[in-house]
């Protein structure tokens, strides 16, 4: 069991030693012989982000994530999900279920467009019902002065529609439990008050972009889910496969791409970069576009991939370098779950744990909340 909470936290004996301030033979002797303490029991469980009473058991139980994984597979798939990743869904499921609660409280109607389409609709379709429901024309990100600024318009139209958007890059606030974009990049979880889209803002900016259309598609067909792939090769499930279309066609309108394409006389990897910048997305997801629009071979296709997965993982550098507190927990929490929790509390309907517990902020950082974050109460 001692081993199990180590490698379930994909921790080295010599990494958990040195999280727990102790010689690593110690590690290796308490894995040996089941001989540590009940102060070493409770600093273990602790670092390793395992419930102390798991420890105990004779047996480990199956981490399973409770909503479908549709993640590409790749080396995270071989191992169970991480305890930043079920963490993560749980809290977005205890905030979602009280979301509802409290919509249904105060008389609000279920929203007519979650799980209004199957896969039995055209894309095409889906992706104009979006943008339909967010109030966005065509060609709206070309208005949008850069990636950043695409991304927050998306949120906040996704926020006005009724849809709870967080973006964290870590698990809750906690700064030193970084949510790694190669194990997922978001899910979706469904419901008809409250659905909610998590985006790991550990990930690239146009990246993010690509993933919260891409999980408003699964809202959209009712599928709630974890989604991680390779920008555009997701797992070979035919939901996954139909949301990615839904989320080219949404970003990159085919007749646009084609109108654009056909404008742009210049070499292919500046073609890329230029539909990339005018339509907002990266320009994996414009090489791709051009391939299902038949602008281009398959195997330019993946010659550009290859190339340009090559430079990403030399350089990668996640977008979520901490920055300020506030601006981040309009990401983190979002102004119109923060502003339903502090109303409640306030009334007297919610108690101040439960809302430390729902947000991640106490005491004097949640009394802040409001004003902090423009919530009018």
């Amino acid at each position: 069991m001692l081993r199990w909470a180590r490698e379930r936290a994909s921790l080295t004996r010599g990494a958990l030693a040195n999280k727990i301030k102790v010689e690593t033979s110690r590690v290796a002797e308490w894995e040996e012989t089941g001989d540590i303490s009940v102060e070493e029991v409770d600093l273990l469980a602790k670092r390793t982000y395992t419930p102390r009473g798991f420890l105990y058991l004779s047996e480990p139980p199956e981490d399973r994530l409770p909503i479908r994984d549709f993640r590409t597979r790749n080396e995270y798939l071989e191992r169970r999900p991480s305890p930043n990743l079920l963490e993560t869904v749980y809290l977005m499921q205890r905030r979602q279920a009280w979301m509802r609660e409290d919509l249904i409280e105060n008389g609000a109607e279920p929203l007519s467009f979650v799980g209004s389409y199957s896969l039995n609709h055209s894309h095409v379709e889906v992706a104009g019902a979006m943008r339909e429901t967010l109030r966005i024309a065509h060609g709206w990100a070309e208005r949008e002065r850069t990636w950043s600024h695409a991304l927050r318009t998306l949120r906040d139209r996704l926020e006005t529609a009724g849809v709870l958007i967080v973006a964290n890059g870590i698990v809750n606030n906690s700064t030193n439990r970084r949510l790694d974009p190669d194990e997922f990049q978001g899910f979706a979880l469904v419901d008809d008050y409250a659905p909610l889209i998590f985006v790991n803002n550990a990930d690239f900016v146009a990246a993010k972009i690509f993933t919260m259309s891409h999980e408003l598609a699964h809202v959209y067909i009712g599928e709630a889910g974890v989604s991680r792939f390779e920008e555009l090769q997701p797992a070979q499930d035919d939901t996954e496969l139909f949301c990615n279309r839904v989320a080219a066609e949404f970003l990159v309108p085919e007749g646009e791409l084609r109108a654009f394409w056909r404008r742009a006389e210049m070499p292919l990897e500046e073609r890329y970069q230029s539909i990339a910048h005018h339509f907002k997305v990266s320009s994996l997801v414009a090489a791709r576009r051009a391939l299902d629009s038949e602008l281009i071979t398959q195997d330019t296709f993946f010659d550009f991939y290859k190339n340009q997965k090559r430079q990403q993982e030399e350089s990668r550098k996640p977008t979520s370098k901490g920055g300020s507190f506030w601006p981040n927990q309009r990401w983190r929490i979002g102004r119109r779950f923060a502003g339903a929790v502090v109303r409640a509390t306030k009334e007297g309907r919610l108690t101040y744990r439960e809302a430390w517990s729902l947000t991640g902020l106490k005491s004097r950082l949640f009394d802040q909340l409001a004003g902090k974050m423009d919530i009018p109460l």
